[in-house]
């Protein structure tokens, strides 16, 4: 909340109208309503604190890899608009990776342990290589697992690779929000999710605020509305990193560029998108701030879109732009020998 006011302050400084309505779409936001909690999909594998939920359907089994950041149900955000739930109805086998909630005595397992100990097991536990697709951070835990494993097809849906490529201001501010925060999350053992949705209202301002302007205008109980409810109690819901994820994530990848310059190892292997055996596909969004375009890995097989970061999964065009397309790329490699 503190963070939130101060960038109300600064956002709005020549508009008390404006911080007005802000401030009262933030409170018709705390104060509205929610659907009962749905129910969570059965668990198929364990792997430590990580599982493998199984969505149903008939197909060839589809490994969702979710961001560590944020919980993993923005690939099932509601009925009606999941993507899971509709790929089970499309002759797919979605199975969804469940990262678990970390404790302070996790505090070293880092991302290199979220792919060789949780991961990998998991894939390990199909018994034969599965297509494998991975979103955001999950994404990047993708491709080295598709390094490390064999799998018959790879998709990667705005995951950030070419970590340079944020720019120098924004990896500037990256840093200095991680300089800010790391004595006291090296005392927890664990980095809040409030230190990295700090980091994401950072990337974009302006848009964290109007969009609490546009919610103060709509209908209590619209479908608009209760879209933004889903959307944004998935946003700022989340279980937090371990410290070593956390350190290695604003070190070794936003500082340091690990994966894009090439030196990033997991289990004595050199993660190269370039070397992949399978069969790969990289979507991105020519208009996602969160993780821009020029990030991505400049995997071969490509699709530039401009849905915005959580709009490719979620957003009104999702469905004919990226689940159709993607039902088709799953469908098509299953078949390749």
């Amino acid at each position: 909340m503190p963070l939130f006011l101060s960038l109300l302050r600064s956002e709005t400084a020549a508009s008390p109208e404006r911080r007005a309505a802000a401030l009262a779409g933030l409170k018709a936001y705390q104060e509205a309503e929610r659907p009962p909690e749905r129910a969570p999909k059965p668990v198929i594998a364990t792997a430590g604190r990580a599982c493998l939920r199984d969505y149903g359907g008939s197909g060839p089994p589809v490994v969702f890899v979710p961001s560590l950041i944020n919980p993993p149900f923005i690939l099932d955000l509601a009925p009606g608009n999941s993507l899971l739930e509709w790929l089970a109805t499309q002759g797919i086998r979605p199975l969804l990776v469940d990262w678990g909630t970390p404790e302070p005595e996790d505090r070293d397992q880092g991302i290199d342990h979220h792919v060789g100990e949780l991961l990998l097991p998991l894939l390990d536990s199909l018994g034969a290589p599965a297509l494998l697709a991975g979103y955001c951070l999950g994404g990047t835990l993708a491709m080295a697992a598709a390094a490390l494993r064999p799998v018959r097809g790879l998709v990667t849906i705005a995951a950030p690779w070419r970590f340079r490529r944020y720019g120098d201001f924004a990896r500037a501010a990256i840093a200095a929000q991680w300089e800010a925060a790391q004595p006291a999350c090296a005392r927890l053992g664990l980095v809040p999710m409030e230190v990295l949705q700090a980091g994401f209202w950072q990337l974009d301002p302006a848009r964290t605020i109007a969009k609490f302007e546009r919610f103060g205008r709509l209908a209590p109980g619209s479908d608009q509305a209760r879209a933004f409810l889903a959307l944004e109690d998935w946003a700022n819901a989340g279980a937090p990193l371990t410290y070593a994820a956390g350190a290695q994530m604003f070190e070794r990848f936003f500082r340091d560029d690990r994966p894009g310059m090439g030196r990033w190892w997991v289990n004595g292997t050199r993660v190269v998108p370039a070397r992949l055996a399978c069969p790969a596909l990289e979507l991105l969004s020519t208009t996602d701030r969160i993780v821009p375009a020029a990030t991505a890995a400049g995997l071969a097989e490509r699709r530039s879109l401009a849905l915005g970061h959580v709009g490719m999964i979620v957003g009104g065009r999702a469905r004919t732009m990226v689940w159709e397309p993607l039902r088709d790329w799953f469908l098509a490699a299953a078949h390749t020998r």
